[in-house]
């Protein structure tokens, strides 16, 4: 698919995260530097799609770092006027433009209150990147499109720079260099998207689910369906699912599941069995032979993660363009959301 400014950002993406990864260790470094001298824990401040890229972070940051890592509630200091502190503690905010208003207020208030903070943004003279000790820009190149695409990715190796800087992260450098590679080729085949879009063009609503660390990839996804298509696409856990909304998943229903091949690929192959006995149309991405939307093997989960997203992208696109809509400017959208 082609011919929008959303298809062009996203087959940008290879290069984008090309310059992240040689500027890997620089951005651990630069993290390490401003790391509190006994850290108590993280804590991540999003909105939309930055705020999937927390969920990865989170996950990698406790793995690493061992200490506690968290998202935070930013209604709780711009509506509600709470005072916590936060010493001892390392932030990180991420916001595409840098522009959020209430993600540049609460950093404002952690760092008052102990935190040190790093920003990750694709602006590095935004507001956002005043507001921080360090900035993690994406230079990921201007993004038009209403549907963050490049941005996102670029964030999901962003925030693995953060936890890498806390502790041991669960992919070699080797396996690194070689993700720009592996989401190439993943672009370049927008036929196992197409033809899962073509299946699936009439449906009302979806469900894209996974389990640790491609959770928020189905998040993602699931706000890429949403954003592109007026679908009501929803990300879940499987763990989530069993927990009642798959009474909300009968015949017919589409659910794409995401399979990393970590520890959670025998909890997605369980579920899968359980929605096809209810009738559902079940999709798959991941490594495995025959699944519906492929990606490269010996991929490590955690970078799989960032494959996945593509994915998503890549069915959003698909989807909102059978469906008649405009996946660039999607009704009632802009691409700054100020929030306060």
């Amino acid at each position: 698919m082609s011919g929008t400014l959303m298809a062009a950002e996203m087959n940008e993406q290879p290069e984008a995260l090309a310059r992240l990864v040689e500027r890997f260790g620089e951005d651990v470094a630069r993290v390490c530097a401003v790391l509190p001298e006994r850290l108590s824990g993280i804590v991540f401040v999003a909105r939309g799609s930055s705020d999937h890229a927390a969920v990865f972070g989170r996950y990698l940051a406790e793995m690493a770092a061992g200490r506690p890592a968290g998202l935070a509630a930013p209604s709780l200091h711009t509506l509600y006027d709470v005072h916590i502190d936060y010493s001892g503690y390392l932030a990180v905010a991420l916001s595409q433009s840098g522009a959020t208003p209430e993600i540049i207020t609460v950093c404002q208030r952690m760092r008052s209150t102990g935190a040190r903070v790093v920003a990750i943004t694709n602006n590095a003279a935004s507001p956002l990147a005043s507001a921080a000790d360090v900035v993690l820009a994406l230079a990921a190149g201007e993004e038009r499109a209403v549907p963050a695409t490049k941005t996102v990715t670029s964030q999901l190796l962003a925030v693995a720079a953060v936890a890498a800087a806390l502790g041991a992260v669960p992919f070699t450098m080797s396996e690194l260099q070689a993700l720009p590679g592996h989401v190439s080729t993943v672009l370049k085949d927008d036929a196992s998207p197409l033809r899962l879009a073509e299946q699936w063009a009439d449906t009302n609503r979806l469900y894209v689910v996974a389990r640790g660390l491609l959770y928020a990839a189905a998040l993602e996804a699931a706000l890429k369906v949403k954003e592109t298509t007026g679908v009501l696409a929803e990300g879940f856990s499987a763990a989530d699912v069993r927990h009642g909304p798959v009474a909300a998943i009968d015949a017919g229903v589409p659910a794409l599941l995401l399979d990393g091949g970590g520890p959670a690929s025998h909890d997605i192959t369980d579920l899968r069995d359980l929605l096809h006995r209810r009738g559902a149309r079940t999709a798959l991405c991941s490594a495995a032979p025959g699944a519906d939307l492929p990606v490269p093997q010996d991929v490590p989960e955690s970078l799989a993660t960032i494959l996945a997203t593509v994915r998503g992208q890549q069915l959003a696109l698909s989807l909102a363009q059978l469906r008649g809509r405009d996946p660039d400017a999607p009704f009632g959208l802009s691409k700054v959301t100020r929030t306060h």
